[in-house]
Parts: C-alpha cells; sequence; structure tokens
C-alpha cells in the first residue's frame, strides 16, 4: 500500500511539473513531450488524415495492376513527405504533391489538419514548383513574445520586430521595404512596435529624425538617439525641405561617382558607393500622421498639400538616396490630403493594430489583400500588439512585437547617443536635451542614468 501510495504522488508531482513547465518555458515543454507525441501522431496517421481532408490521389497503373494480382485493392497515394523536424515552435515537413495537386487544395485543408492532428495551427506555403512545407504549430506562440534572439540579427538596417503566428520573425528590411506605414487605435501595441523600431537603429550607424506634432510628447523620450526632432508642423515643413536638400545633394553625388570615368564602378543608389564616401542611411519617423495634416484654415490646407508633397517626393526618391520613411498614426485616410492615397502606394510595408474603423483598416490593407484588411477589424483588445503584417506581394500574417516599457526604450537612447553620426544640415533640428546628452556622453557609457530625458 505504501508503495503504490508512493507511486501516485510521485506521478501527481510528474503531472505537476509537467504542467508548471508547459505554462512557464513552452519551449522546453514542447522538445521533451509535445514533438514526441505529435510526431508519432503525425506518422501514424498521415496517410488517413491525407484521405480523410481529399489530397490523396488514385494509385498508378502499375500499382493497381499489382494490387489486382494479389486480390487487393489499390489504396489512394498521399503525397510524399520528409520526416517531421523540430522546430522552436513546432514541426516543418517536405510535401511532394502528386500529378493533378495545387497549393490552394492543402492551403484550404489547413484547418482540418490542425484538427486532425490537435495542432495550434498549420500554416502551408509553396517553397518550389511542386512543393510545399507544412508548419504544425503546437502552441500560441503570439501569447507571450519574447525578444528575437542574436541568431536572428541579420545586418545593417535589418531588425527582427515581431513573431509571427507560424512561429517565424518579420524582419524588418529597410533595404528591401524602404518606406512602411504603421496603423493602429490608442493602445493597440503600436507604440511598443515603434519602440522596438527605434532601439533596434539606436544600436546601429544610422541617422534617426523624428517628425511628432503633438508638441513632441511621443518621441521626445528618445531625443538622446535623435538627429533632429520636429515637433510642430512649421517646424515639420522647414524639415522635410532640408530633407529634400540632402537627398538632391546624394543623388549628385552618385551622378558625380558614376562620371568618373570608364573603371569607375557605375551604380544607381548610395549602397553601390565605396564605403568611404557612402552617406549614412537616414530613418524618418513621422508620429502621428493626421496630427501632421491637420489643417483649420487655407493656408493650413496650402502648407499640408505642400508635406503631403513632399513625403511623396522622399517615398520615390528616397530609396535610392538611403533615406527611409516610418509613417504612424491612428487613422490614415483620404481627407489628409489629395496625395494621401499616393503616399500610401508608396510605402509598401504595411503594419496594421486594432483600429478603431473599417476604413483604416481597408487604407492599410485591402490593396494588398482583403482577407487582411478582415483580419485587422477581428483583433482583440486584449491582445494588444497583434498586427497584421503585409507587403506589396500580397502576403500577410499575424504578429507580435515583444513588450518594451518607455522606460527601457528611453535608456537605450540615452546609452545610445554617442552614436549619433554627423549629419551638418539636420544640426538646426537637434533637440535641445540631445546636444545637452551628447556633450556629457562617453562612447564607453554603458549604464544609462535614472533621470528622465523629459525632465
Amino acid at each position: 500500500m505504501t508503495d503504490t501510495l508512493w507511486a501516485l504522488v510521485l506521478g501527481l508531482l510528474a503531472v505537476v511539473a509537467l504542467l508548471v513547465l508547459r505554462r512557464r518555458m513552452p519551449v522546453a515543454f514542447w522538445w521533451l513531450v509535445g514533438y514526441p507525441f505529435v510526431a508519432l501522431r503525425v506518422l501514424t496517421t498521415y496517410r488517413a488524415t491525407m484521405d480523410a481532408c481529399g489530397l490523396t490521389v488514385p494509385a498508378s497503373a502499375v500499382r493497381r495492376a499489382t494490387a489486382r494480382v494479389i486480390g487487393r485493392e489499390a489504396a489512394p497515394v498521399p503525397p510524399r513527405r520528409s520526416f517531421p523536424m523540430p522546430t522552436g515552435s513546432g514541426l516543418v515537413m517536405r510535401l511532394r504533391m502528386a500529378t493533378g495537386q495545387a497549393p490552394e487544395d492543402f492551403i484550404a485543408s489547413a484547418d482540418r489538419l490542425r484538427h486532425a492532428w490537435a495542432a495550434h495551427a498549420v500554416h502551408i506555403r509553396p517553397t518550389k514548383p511542386g512543393w510545399l512545407e507544412l508548419r504544425l504549430i503546437g502552441w500560441d506562440v503570439l501569447a507571450d513574445v519574447q525578444p528575437a534572439r542574436r541568431r536572428h540579427m541579420s545586418g545593417p538596417l535589418s531588425l527582427p520586430m515581431a513573431l509571427r503566428d507560424d512561429g517565424r520573425w518579420h524582419v524588418r528590411d529597410f533595404r528591401a521595404v524602404p518606406h512602411e506605414l504603421i496603423l493602429g487605435a490608442t493602445q493597440s501595441g503600436k507604440s511598443v512596435y515603434l519602440r522596438n523600431l527605434l532601439c533596434g537603429l539606436a544600436r546601429q550607424r544610422v541617422v534617426l529624425v523624428g517628425i511628432d506634432c503633438k508638441w513632441g510628447v511621443e518621441l521626445a523620450p528618445f531625443a538622446p538617439r535623435l538627429s533632429a526632432l520636429a515637433d510642430t508642423s512649421d517646424r515639420a515643413n522647414e524639415l522635410l525641405d532640408v530633407l529634400l536638400e540632402e537627398m538632391e545633394a546624394r543623388f549628385r553625388l552618385i551622378g558625380l561617382r558614376s562620371g568618373l570615368g570608364a573603371d569607375a564602378v557605375l551604380t544607381s543608389d548610395v549602397w553601390g558607393l565605396p564605403d568611404e564616401v557612402r552617406p549614412v542611411p537616414v530613418v524618418v519617423v513621422v508620429d502621428e500622421v493626421a496630427e501632421l495634416f491637420l489643417a483649420a484654415s487655407r493656408d493650413d490646407e496650402k502648407r499640408r498639400d505642400a508635406m503631403v508633397t513632399k513625403l511623396i517626393r522622399i517615398a520615390q526618391l528616397g530609396r535610392a538616396a538611403g533615406i527611409y520613411l516610418e509613417v504612424c498614426g491612428q487613422r490614415f485616410g483620404s481627407e489628409l490630403g489629395k496625395g494621401a492615397t499616393m503616399l500610401r502606394a508608396q510605402l509598401t510595408g504595411r503594419i496594421c493594430h486594432r483600429v478603431n474603423d473599417e476604413s483604416s483598416a481597408n487604407m492599410a490593407l485591402a490593396d494588398i489583400s482583403p482577407e487582411a484588411a478582415l483580419a485587422a477589424t477581428s483583433i482583440p483588445a486584449e491582445r494588444p500588439g497583434v498586427a497584421i503584417v503585409g507587403d506589396s506581394s500580397g502576403g500577410w500574417s499575424r504578429a507580435r512585437s515583444p513588450h518594451l516599457t518607455l522606460d527601457e526604450a528611453a535608456a537605450v537612447c540615452r546609452a545610445t547617443s554617442a552614436l549619433v553620426p554627423e549629419l551638418p544640415r539636420l544640426d538646426a533640428f537637434r533637440p535641445a536635451v540631445a546636444v545637452e546628452s551628447a556633450g556629457s556622453a562617453s562612447p564607453a557609457a554603458a549604464v544609462p542614468t535614472a533621470r528622465p530625458v523629459t525632465e
């Protein structure tokens, strides 16, 4: 009796330990318990599941003839598969489609496969003609997103920003997608995404320019790392003029370099220039774009139309000059001016958090995919940080950025204030707090001061 009681107690403790491990360390639980069971279930039920989901094809003539010889019926043939390999959030298999099958057949059956294998989600994407990647997700990876590990760091101007629901990271690559539109209502997680972006760029050799017409309250905590900050519409208009001058100067540099002679390396953007003459990349963050374009009089309308035109010029030509746009706001619509739709067309990267109206979701994602816009309107309020990530190729996915407090982001900007590149044209717009920090900071400073930057 005593041995039986001890066995029950040990079994109960093991179950409790597994439940705690599943809640606190889901990755470890998946590797120890989840993956072996799910992989075994997939291997033992693969043929039957594919047949039930209508993803099999009739056997070949040779197999049918062989089955008739031995008095059996040839079973339908499922797609050939690789061994299910574990990942940090599930498992992945490669499928070889049979003749007559299309990726759409498997994508339409993803939800059936999810229920059949008791998975949290199943994602299917074509990799090359005839081949698919089936990625099974073991649990809700967006419930608790941790910062990306160092192995996800891709290089300059490339930052892992948010974890997607398929277990992979959404990487913000400015050289591939130069301009981006970020939308989100209050408390939707838009500010957290922006903090992660600014902190990632603050550690690199990048000129950060802020435009915040709410008197700078949103971007003021990052002032020590900013090369320029415009906090009113008038200052923003002047700053855009300076950025256009900088862009024209860079194009003249590219043209001059290309005309040095037959031996010179021809290039059409700053990334083809030698390192010693290449200008530093510039990232312009426009926060609350609706505040920037508010117009109460005819003069305000003229200024608004002028600023929209300047932003469109930067968006159209800035990529080659190494000048990139991040436009943020609670909403983005045609009421912002005549060129708002044209500006949106240049912002090929799209991040849409929970929004207050359907028109904003359509403005952000409808031209990419109607399903993406519909998914953006169904983001629950109790899941801040969840967003729909879209791109000009028509693809989209759910993602969530790791939580980063304002104090932590401000501390990173104070600690990296010595990395502010020199750009003389922007000296007149350098925040006063940034100038004071630069005078007292040293490159070896690793611990930020406790004094808030807004004081």
